[in-house]
């Protein structure tokens, strides 16, 4: 009982935190290009995970090195870009909206290649849950934004790669604890995405107070949207299974939808209804 009920804590901690992370995207980017501004939030969410959990990388195997390179790479680096990309032209609903699509292809990638077994009701739960998504954004203010179709696909590969990412993590991670899991991640990626954000000319601009400002939603973002998120993340995957843990993918559009709110747009009844269902499909993938 007790595990059930950390489960739930996670998953609504979660949302919360990652539904949060579209509109400090949308801040970003006022002062941002996309590629600054993924790099800016991996560079913030690598520094802080090495300064929380850097006794913990001596620890790692050096067989699980590949893994957790191929999950910062899955998981973190290229949807950080995706996401930012996607947003210059989408609004930020419906890349919450969107991002329901990871449950959906972490089942699908789970059965197909990673030998992962599921019942028919967590399949109907994820359906469930994806149209219920659905009707958050086409019932609702959102249908007036205009939509690129290339910048849909990009949210699109950026699902795939989570489904992946929560696929491997189950199969090769799971006897790892969620900060090693995180630090090693950071380790990964800091140079990196810190070679990037050089490059790209972000240190300088970084003395206008518009790039300052964008800087601190970003730094938001990095700290908790990846660094903090993702220790829950990884955890949950522990205590549950990958349909329920990416299950949170369907809470995230109401969390999103809420900030709308507080940007006076208005949600309809529809969508209040669609939250519900969205709730019904969460339950429903969680159950054994």
């Amino acid at each position: 009982m007790a595990t059930q009920r950390l489960k739930w804590l996670l998953l609504i901690g979660m949302a919360l935190i990652w539904g949060s992370s579209f509109i400090l995207i949308k801040k970003g980017l006022l002062g941002l290009d996309p590629y600054q501004l993924g790099s800016l939030r991996i560079v913030c969410a690598s520094l802080f995970m090495l300064i929380v959990g850097f006794r913990s990388l001596p620890k790692i195997p050096a067989g699980k090195w590949k893994f957790l390179a191929m999950t910062a790479m899955l998981g973190i680096f290229i949807p950080a870009y995706l996401f930012a990309i996607a947003e210059t032209r989408i609004g930020s609903s419906i890349a919450g909206v969107l991002n329901a699509l990871t449950p959906l292809n972490a089942l699908i990638l789970g059965g197909v290649f990673f030998g992962l077994s599921f019942q028919r009701l967590q399949v109907m739960g994820v359906t469930i849950g994806f149209i219920g998504s659905l009707m958050l954004v086409f019932t609702g203010q959102d249908m007036q934004t205009t939509t690129h179709f290339g910048h849909v696909v990009l949210i699109f590969i950026a699902t795939v790669c989570y489904g992946l990412n929560v696929n491997i993590i189950k199969k090769y991670l799971s006897d790892m604890d969620s900060l090693t899991i995180a630090t090693g991640n950071s380790a990964v990626l800091l140079l990196p995405s810190l070679a990037i954000l050089t490059a790209n000319g972000f240190f300088g601009v970084v003395h206008l107070p518009v790039v300052q400002q964008a800087s601190l939603f970003v730094l938001l973002l990095g700290v908790f949207g990846t660094g903090v998120a993702n220790l829950l993340f990884f955890r949950l995957i522990h205590l549950s299974s990958t349909v329920f843990a990416t299950s949170v993918a369907y809470l995230i559009p109401i969390v999103a939808f809420f900030w709308g709110l507080l940007d006076k747009e208005f949600l309809s009844p529809m969508q209040f209804v669609g939250a519900c269902v969205v709730l019904v499909g969460v339950w429903l993938s969680g159950k054994k």
